[in-house]
């Protein structure tokens, strides 16, 4: 819990700097312009800010010298600047979203939103939003842009083998010890009872909602998605952004300010509500409710992993047969049970950037040892029992073609992203108005920012 509040209050002090509040007011810097990149304004305290936030993440900023700090400070402004003038759009109500959510924690951990303004030393709480939502905007507006200069870089087969033909045999890669893993996931059956006292409560939900309640406090109540019910329930979503099917289909379905009817896909049943239709996107708001399981129905799934795990060690069937046909986790049963690495889109893990809770069940196990059944809890609290087996293993070893080609191809891509960066970064420079002020005109930059 300490370390829980030290975080939360690592946050406030974070947005306090960002906002022009120093920690520590005894004596008053003069705050200078060092630089301007367009219509951008860096001022010396910027420099400041930005180690407090890498200090944040745990990076150590002892080597990094002020100068490093103000070019990536005007990398970051050129790229803000450029996004205006391409007409890069980000829309009024995502920056207010996000802010009503920020604000909504600030005053969560201070009070109330009075004391939200005397904290950040301003004059009313219109000045402290105005200058918050200019905040968030400028780091939205920047990472549109970077998004849009790597976009369209892709890397070819080719390219991947020549990438990798120019790296010297002494400096080629080494790749930490991986491996594969999979499961096999038995869910309890939920009665129809239950699914249908979820579906009465959503539609109570709605109709309440239809009569004058707010569904973003009715979100903030009863949705059990945690990544959006503080946020009541928000989302912005087109046809590519990765929702399960039955979520998009109902989404895409409904006219503005319409409610569906309750639906169901794997994390539960739902209700949304589309608040606004942009062109090929869409404004939504949604609440989920899982249905309760009983202790019997969790009894049945513990006995039925129990027996499957026995037949696969008794060898009446292998982990992947038994994967394929009894596992109720569609994601990878027909994989033989195989998981996906999220993060990079291969089936392999790297033990020391393993998810911990993954880790801690995998780590001890031996080649075809099979765990015994872990009870497992999605973000809705829906309970489920699994079993896993490590598939595969890859000792550290140094790169090779063949065996790492799609590690070998991220970075091939990552490195000819790089390139485009830096060819579009070069190009804008000099077409852009930059000024650098005073003893920052001796830093020795990596970009021209002083177009000698």
């Amino acid at each position: 819990m300490n370390i829980l509040r030290s975080k939360l209050n690592l946050t406030i002090a974070l947005l306090a700097i960002s906002l022009g509040v120093s920690a520590q007011e005894k004596k008053q810097k003069v705050d200078g312009v060092i630089g301007v990149v367009g219509d951008y304004v860096i001022l010396d305290s910027d420099i400041d800010k930005s180690y407090l936030e890498l200090s944040s993440q745990g990076i150590d900023t002892k080597d990094i010298k002020r100068c490093e700090m103000l070019g990536k400070l005007l990398e970051d402004k050129l790229y803000a600047h450029q996004a205006i003038q391409d007409s890069i759009v980000v829309a009024d109500a995502d920056i207010n979203n996000k802010m009503d959510e920020q604000v909504s924690y600030m005053v969560e951990q201070l009070g109330s939103m009075e004391k939200v303004v005397q904290y950040f030393k301003k004059g009313s709480e219109q000045e402290f939003r105005a200058e918050l939502f200019e905040v968030i905007k400028t780091n939205r507006l920047t990472s549109e842009m970077q998004k849009k200069v790597v976009d369209d870089v892709i890397i070819t087969p080719e390219e991947v083998r020549n990438f990798f033909k120019s790296i010297p045999t002494d400096q080629l890669p080494v790749f930490g010890a991986e491996m594969e893993v999979a499961q096999i996931v038995v869910k309890p059956v939920v009665s129809k009872e239950a699914k249908q006292k979820v579906i009465d409560q959503l539609k109570a939900i709605k109709k309440e909602v239809q009569e004058g309640s707010s569904f973003f406090g009715k979100a903030v109540l009863y949705s059990e998605d945690k990544g959006s019910s503080s946020n009541g329930g928000f989302y912005k979503m087109n046809r590519k952004t990765q929702f399960v099917k039955e979520f998009k289909e109902v989404a895409f379905s409904l006219n503005e300010g319409e409610i569906s009817e309750p639906f169901e896909t794997d994390f539960g049943y739902h209700i949304i509500y589309l608040e606004k239709i942009r062109g090929q996107e869409v404004d939504l708001r949604h609440i989920v409710i899982s249905p309760k399981v009983s202790e019997e129905a969790l009894k049945e799934a513990k006995e039925k992993i129990d027996l499957i795990r026995k037949r696969i060690l008794d060898k009446e069937i292998t982990f992947a047969e038994a994967a394929r046909t009894m596992s109720d986790e569609k994601e990878t049963r027909n994989d033989g049970g195989v998981l996906t690495n999220p993060k990079t889109q291969s089936t392999r893990f790297e033990l020391t950037k393993m998810d911990p809770s993954l880790y801690s069940q995998v780590a001890n196990l031996k080649d075809n040892e099979i765990s015994y059944p872990v009870i497992d809890e999605d973000r809705t609290g829906s309970k489920s029992y699994k079993i896993l087996t490590v598939t595969n293993r890859y000792e550290e070893h140094t790169a090779d073609y063949s065996k790492d080609y799609t590690r070998l191809k991220e970075l091939a891509l990552k490195e000819k992203q790089l390139k485009a960066i830096a060819k579009w970064s070069e190009e804008k420079i000099k077409e852009t108005y930059i000024k650098i002020n005073g003893e920052y005109r001796d830093c020795a930059f990596t970009n021209n920012w002083l177009k000698k």
